[in-house]
């Protein structure tokens, strides 16, 4: 009886500490590290450009010392608001992240200058919020989805040493083999409708609402998001209707099926072996970048990882949430251990 009464108080005080430490966790995790007026985690970071002094939007959601993950939005133009279901999934798993709009972009400075739409410009633009964040290579992740994808790659490979983990999310390391790709899956489309959208292209007729209309309802619904365009989640719908098309065009073209823009010939397939800071590749089975061929990137990097969203297209982040965050939030957690 003496023995079973014992077993029954280590259980309880296990119990009770378990609780305790949880609700520390969990104190510590919302626990608001702001002096003075305090803004909901957002900041306005000032930084330098070639014109001059941008002002740039940032918002943290949670504290962790050793998990603070920067999220580079898509497009390239797109804000930081398709990023908003992170919140549905991270702060559980106690990780910290930040959104963060890119110049030109969402909340932050818009300075209507085609020259600073640029590769080099945007990598020096991460390193001067890195240093105001106070991020470091103790702390330090960096997610880029699509467009973000290759501002984090670029980033890596010129500042690696400060970071702890980088997330690739859908995006290829090399833009003629995007473009390739694009053509491959331009080719599944109903022969007449793929016709109607090359000939409105031939033309240069981008703004014909007839061309958006077909991409949204036979490519988008099923490489972008896989779900039918009226079910699209609101903060996707929301990100979206505020594209700076200036910087999109710039950087990526005009067609959505293939690419024209500055980013045409970026390849950096060739430089991956040389990150070796630890690496989670995502790709997604209907993707608008070949699966495969981010399965191979995950090989090329000294230490890499492949997560396969076999539901998901380019927005896997919410047409595949299952395999999405739970391969996500493994990686994270893994690397920080």
């Amino acid at each position: 009886m003496k023995n079973s009464k014992l077993f029954i108080g280590v259980v309880v005080l296990t119990v009770f500490f378990s609780c305790k430490n949880e609700s520390t966790t969990s104190n510590n995790y919302f626990k608001s590290t702001e002096s003075g007026i305090k803004t909901g985690g957002v900041k306005i970071l000032t930084i330098n450009s070639p014109k001059g002094k941008l002002k740039i939007w940032t918002k943290r959601i949670g504290n962790n010392p050793k998990m603070k993950l920067l999220l580079l939005s898509g497009g390239p133009g797109i804000s930081h608001e398709y990023f908003e279901c992170m919140e549905s999934f991270l702060p559980t798993e106690g990780i910290e992240f930040i959104y963060y709009d890119q110049s030109g972009t969402g909340l932050s400075d818009n300075p209507n200058d085609t020259t600073l739409w640029d590769l080099p410009r945007y990598v020096e633009e991460v390193e001067q919020i890195r240093k105001a964040l106070n991020l470091n290579k103790d702390n330090f992740y960096v997610l880029g989805h699509s467009w973000g994808g290759i501002l984090a790659m670029q980033y890596a490979l010129k500042y690696q040493d400060n970071l702890k983990g980088l997330i690739i999310s859908n995006m290829m390391a090399s833009c003629p083999k995007y473009g390739d790709y694009s053509k491959v899956l331009a080719k599944q489309m109903d022969p007449k409708v793929l016709q109607t959208i090359q000939d409105l292209e031939a033309k240069k007729d981008y703004s014909n609402p007839q061309y958006m209309d077909l991409l949204m309802n036979n490519f988008y619904n099923q490489h972008i998001l896989r779900k039918p365009i009226a079910d699209w989640p609101e903060p996707v719908n929301r990100a979206m209707s505020k594209m700076n098309s200036s910087l999109y065009i710039t950087m990526q073209g005009p067609s959505e099926l293939g690419i024209s823009g500055k980013l045409t010939n970026w390849d950096v397939s060739k430089e991956l072996p040389k990150l070796s800071v630890p690496t989670l590749v995502i790709g997604a089975k209907y993707d608008t970048m070949d699966p495969e061929y981010m399965k191979w990137m995950a090989t090329q990097v000294k230490n890499g990882t492949y997560l396969y969203c076999k539901k998901g297209s380019h927005m896997s982040l919410y047409d595949d949430q299952e395999n999405y965050f739970k391969g996500l939030i493994a990686f994270m957690k893994k690397v920080n251990q």
